[in-house]
């Protein structure tokens, strides 16, 4: 939504990371010829080689931009926010790093997208930067990769196949094999530890008196699904939430429940025991900083050949006016490859297809901001929204 001429259409912070230089690989392959974008992070060097590479890639972009900003010094972030229409961030964890951009981003009037999936970083997106971002026209769009474009544009297609006025309750159902990098490791660490000022999450409000809810998901053996199912404590059910509450088409009573399947109850109860335990210890400063050491350090992460095994789907069951539904989304590797896929074709949507979006502002989720645009170009880039069964 800004007004004034940019250099740049699109710029990737954190492109020498390992999601974000999976990202601008994305753009470097597939954007348009008349893209404008460039790449920033804090280390020059890093960056002129990441140039290189993305150049060597043959794609039809054959100019990338450098620009140089780090999280530690607000002139830099607000130079390089000035400079772009669209700022696209993978610098996490973003309940640490995370806030310097937003503001930067709401100053320069910029929109913004960014992959994260911590619950606490968006609950200070809202409490902070709503208003503000409103007033100044700006779209700031947390949680454009797995987290959680899958489940929210997975929703979104399963209500658009839903009769109107109708109460909807819609359950869905995780099932990954992926690896994961240093960085996102980190970043669910400090996710699972209370922030240094506890923000508490506030319920979204829904439009004309509607009534939108979590479900409460259950421990259960599903057989057609393929194991057990369990709750899935993540960022995705509150985003759907607030897509709910602000879009009138989810109807007049609406709930989601978000749930992930395993294999067996054997793998239920390790995958419980294990997060269980990762959990209570990283409460505790001592604790967490002892698990930070032990994983990846940022910028690692799995090779092509284990990311090109790697797989998801997220199986939604809807019912709705006494019928049922079967839809599914799915996709290839879902930490890198496809979120690296949605966080670029999130931007390129801000970017080119702003006539066609909703005319909102603020603290927005991807259905509500981009719906069924951004839908129909996640679906032209590979990934699969389809009707199972109704």
């Amino acid at each position: 939504m800004t007004e004034t001429p940019r250099e740049f259409d699109i710029v990737v912070f954190g492109a020498t990371g390992f999601t974000g230089a999976k990202t601008a690989e994305y753009l470097a392959r597939h954007a348009p010829e008349t893209l404008k974008w460039a790449i920033a992070g804090r280390n020059r060097e890093k960056l002129d080689v990441a140039a290189q590479k993305l150049l060597s890639l043959g794609g039809p972009c054959r100019h990338v931009g450098i620009v140089e900003a780090s999280v530690e010094d607000d002139e830099s972030l607000a130079r390089m926010a000035r400079r772009t229409r669209v700022l696209v961030t993978t610098v996490g964890p973003f309940v640490d790093y995370g806030e310097p951009v937003v503001r930067a981003c709401v100053e320069q009037r910029t929109d913004y997208v960014d992959s994260t999936g911590e619950p606490y970083f968006a609950r200070l997106l809202v409490a902070r930067y709503a208003e503000e971002a409103a007033r100044r026209g700006v779209r700031l769009i947390p949680s454009c990769g797995f987290d959680s474009i899958p489940t929210d544009l997975g929703v979104l297609f399963t209500v658009n196949q839903l009769p109107r006025n109708e109460a909807m309750r819609i359950s869905g159902y995780v099932r990954l094999e992926g690896r994961f990098s240093g960085g996102t490791e980190r970043s669910a660490i400090k996710a699972l530890g209370p922030p240094r000022e506890l923000i508490a999450e506030v319920e979204p409000v829904a439009t004309s008196g509607r009534r939108v809810r979590l479900g409460a998901a259950k421990v259960e053996r599903r057989p057609e699904l393929g194991g057990w199912t369990a709750p899935l404590p993540t960022i995705d059910g509150s985003v759907v939430l607030r897509s709910a509450a602000r879009i009138e088409r989810y109807g007049p009573d609406f709930s989601y429940e978000h749930n992930v399947v395993h294999a067996s109850f054997l793998h239920l109860f390790a995958a419980f025991c294990v997060f269980g335990s990762v959990a209570f210890l990283a409460r505790f400063r001592t604790f967490r900083d002892l698990l930070l050491k032990l994983v990846k350090k940022s910028g690692e992460g799995p090779t092509d050949e284990q990311m090109s095994r790697s797989w998801f789907t997220v199986r939604f069951s809807a019912e709705c006016a006494g019928k049922t539904l079967q839809t599914e989304v799915s996709g290839g590797d879902p930490a890198y490859g496809e979120t690296s896929k949605m966080l670029a074709e999130s931007a390129l949507c801000l970017a080119f297809d702003g006539d066609s979006l909703p005319a909102l502002s603020g603290v927005l989720t991807p259905a509500e901001a981009m719906g069924d645009v951004l839908l129909e170009r996640l679906k032209r880039a590979g990934l699969r929204f389809r009707v199972l069964a109704n």
